[in-house]
């Protein structure tokens, strides 16, 4: 392995100051030399490329037994049992691709992340992903005060683990909550305090997401709002860079409708100046896409992104809807207490955060989004959050038939016959309004 290899955060902001997007699959494969070809293969790509070790389902949920008897009976698994294999056998993995023009992140979905931290840094890795709120509400029933205190444990230890004169990183997964349906303003609000909780953890490189949702405009208000809250948030010398996922929900059916969708948020990224963009391929309403699909799918990208041209000023107000309520939402959660980790514990409890369609049981369950006419994300119920609900929303209920149509929205859209433009924007990036296909009734 590389010697000396520059930081995560440092890689992506040389990448910005060159005028490349960083591009970065979700990838994972139990067998050691698949996951190194699988490596290979993603820096081997026509794009500024960061590589993917994803974990298992086993390890995240901290079955190590299970992790281990399927890789000592050579079942597949659906992702890198890091902590299963030896430090030594993921540095074979990573030998001679780990380095100064290409950095590896550990991505995994645990809220107890504990064991994944102890591997990687023993492997020489120091870049992962997730926090103590986006690993803990969308994916099962660990109760929330004992995902903050797990999280504060991993950060402490991917500080404490780094090699002298490494950086740790640590991307914030708040902006991706449940992937689709809630407004941004509470995606931007999860991302900057799950931020905040790294940094009064010990690290000093973060990155806070962004998924795109279902409108060009709203979600460029978005990232633009969680740089500026980025910049009045994080303490000072903390290194931070903002990362946009490809749209996480229902993906289109057929291959020219994923295309386009991949190349919008491409674009987007772009616009809104975000420096890194995890991305989706064709396959993905059909099955798990193989490693020449995801390569196919950082190149599409790649190609957007670099005909898409600098970054523009935002239409919007930039102290517009958005950025009011995330404002709000972060202001409340920090007033609460100033130890972070108590406070969110007590937002939650409160229902001052309150994540729509989440049924962990540690989420309150009382706010709504929803589609409106003009195809941006709403509120149609806030709880006791301290935001407003869009007056509009009316008060008939959510329908079974209302939701599907909802998570369909955007598949819809982009599978729709046309020209070549994604719906919603014209040639040079800003809104066209096209029909809304079956918006969400409340």
């Amino acid at each position: 392995m590389t010697a000396h290899v520059p930081t995560f955060g440092g890689f992506v902001a040389a990448s910005a100051a060159a005028g490349r997007l960083v591009v970065q699959p979700r990838m994972g494969f139990g067998d050691p030399d698949r996951m190194r070809a699988g490596l290979g293969r993603t820096k081997a790509a026509t794009a500024r490329t960061a590589g993917t070790l994803t974990v298992d389902s086993y390890t995240r949920v901290n079955d190590l037994a299970g992790a281990l008897a399927a890789v000592r009976e050579g079942t597949g698994l659906n992702g890198y049992p890091i902590a299963t294999h030896s430090p030594d056998t993921t540095r074979e993995v990573l030998d001679g691709l780990y380095g100064a023009d290409f950095p590896v992140q550990v991505r995994h979905g645990s809220a107890r992340p504990d064991a994944i931290i102890r591997a990687l840094a023993a492997a020489g890795l120091d870049a992962t992903e997730g926090g103590p709120v986006s690993y803990c509400l969308p994916y099962g029933r660990t109760p929330l005060r004992d995902s903050v205190a797990a999280w504060e444990r991993a950060c402490e230890l991917l500080a404490e683990g780094a090699r002298p004169g490494a950086v740790p990183h640590l991307e914030s997964f708040g902006g991706c909550l449940l992937g689709q349906l809630c407004p941004p303003g509470l995606l931007v609000a999860m991302s900057v305090l799950e931020c905040v909780f790294f940094a009064r953890h010990g690290l000093r490189s973060v990155s806070l997401s962004y998924a795109q949702q279902t409108d060009a405009v709203q979600d460029e208000e978005a990232l633009r709002a969680l740089h500026r809250l980025a910049g009045e948030f994080l303490p000072a010398g903390v290194d931070h860079h903002v990362v946009l996922y490809t749209y996480m929900g229902v993906f289109p059916h057929t291959e020219r409708g994923a295309t386009r969708l991949l190349e919008a948020s491409a674009r987007l990224a772009i616009r809104s100046g975000a420096g890194r963009l995890i991305v989706k391929t064709a396959a993905e309403a059909h099955r798990i896409p193989t490693v020449e699909e995801n390569v196919r799918a950082l190149e599409t990208a790649a190609a957007a992104a670099a005909l898409a041209g600098p970054p523009e000023p935002l239409a919007a107000d930039p102290d517009g809807e958005v950025y009011q309520e995330a404002r709000t939402l972060v202001e409340t959660v920090l007033g609460l207490h100033p130890d972070l980790s108590r406070a969110l514990n007590e937002a939650f409890a409160r229902g001052l955060l309150d994540v729509p369609f989440c049924l962990h049981p540690d989420n309150a369950g009382r706010s709504l989004g929803f589609i409106d006419p003009g195809g941006r994300l709403r509120w149609a119920r806030t709880g006791a959050m301290p935001i407003r609900a869009d007056p509009a929303a009316g008060a008939a209920p959510l329908t079974s038939s209302g939701l599907i149509a909802a998570l369909w929205h955007v598949a819809g859209r982009y599978d729709l016959p046309g020209d070549d433009d994604a719906p919603g924007e014209d040639e040079g990036g800003g809104r066209r309004e096209r029909p809304v296909v079956a918006p969400l009734t409340v």
